[in-house]
């Protein structure tokens, strides 16, 4: 790898890692009486039509104009798959809300494409890389593995820090078995969704990256409208029959949309041309970034949890890169 190969790397990497970290921090910005005011479906749409409306601009100048067309459909079906594992994983995330109380469900899960910030959905580390190993047939050798799980152990370090330092009080949290079973579900359905996105854009790679993009996103669009469609016809906090998708937006709003466009089509960059292991190191370094800003921006404390957090994580990319 060249110097400006690997320097290009570094930078989308390193610019990922610090947007990713921002997301969170943009939507508590977003909240209005300790609510967000807008759908969450839309905003997740939103952000779909952008990264195809991106996928787009960057096909059209790849190919001077002159785009592939030559897709059969059973080429174009098989990207309905990862859409339809992701739209099985956010509707997992809302039946949650059932099983435990608002307080663990808001610690369990941070809204998304998806970031998840808890102990109980850390272990989606752990699942994503069994899933990759298994299904992608990748080996890990044995001190990549001690890396992952200490990855595993830094988020939920990291995760539990905020909590406490945010003086949340555990002893009235619940969660029933069903909610637990529902979370081992969510997290495993999300991590073969990456998996598999993983699988299609390399069985595919001589396919240039924006057309595969195109086709997911377009899968990735049409769910998500049927499903922002059900949630606004069945929100009766509603006052007139008009149904508005940017009801609720402000700058902020649209800065998550934005941020989280350039996100996604870094990430797809990563599964295509690194791996899957590459973007749970890129989810789990933005944690520290976003601890960083939550101490900026909202006089969040720094405790003992997060210099253990970082430390691990430090130790857990040296244990993994330092393995080959």
């Amino acid at each position: 790898m060249g110097f400006l190969e690997s320097f290009g790397w570094g930078v989308l990497l390193s610019s990922s890692t610090i947007i990713y970290g921002t997301y969170s921090i943009l939507v508590h910005l977003c909240e209005v009486d300790g609510k967000v005011p807008f759908k969450s479906s839309s905003v997740v749409l939103m952000i779909e039509v952008g990264k195809f409306i991106v996928s787009c601009v960057m096909l059209m100048w790849q190919t001077k104009g002159d785009p592939p067309i030559d897709v059969s459909l059973v080429n174009f079906l098989q990207y309905a798959v990862p859409g339809l594992l992701y739209s099985a994983s956010n509707n997992l995330s809302m039946m949650m809300q059932v099983y435990m109380d608002p307080t663990t469900f808001q610690f369990c899960m941070i809204l998304d494409d998806q970031v998840y910030r808890s102990v109980l959905s850390n272990l989606k580390i752990g699942i994503t890389a069994v899933l990759y190993w298994g299904f992608l047939k990748r080996p890990l050798t044995l001190r990549q593995w001690i890396a992952i799980g200490i990855l595993t152990m830094a988020g939920t370090i990291d995760s539990y820090g905020s909590y406490v330092s945010k003086g949340k009080d555990f002893s009235e949290l619940y969660v029933t078995m069903t909610g637990l079973v529902m979370i081992g579900a969510q997290c495993t359905v999300s991590g073969m969704a990456s998996v598999y996105a993983e699988y299609i854009l390399k069985k595919q790679k001589e396919m240039s990256l924006h057309f595969q993009n195109i086709m997911l996103y377009t899968w990735l669009i049409l769910i998500n409208t049927i499903f922002w469609f059900y949630e606004e016809v069945r929100d009766e906090s509603i006052d007139d029959t008009r149904y508005f998708i940017f009801r609720g937006y402000s700058m902020t709003t649209w800065s998550i949309v934005v941020t989280q466009v350039y996100v996604g089509i870094a990430m797809s960059v990563i599964l295509k041309h690194a791996s899957n292991i590459t973007r749970l190191f890129v989810v789990s370094s933005s944690l520290s970034v976003t601890t960083i800003l939550s101490v900026l921006v909202f006089g969040l404390h720094l405790n003992s949890f997060f210099f253990t957090s970082l430390g691990l994580l430090l130790l857990s990319l040296y244990l993994f890169h330092g393995a080959k």
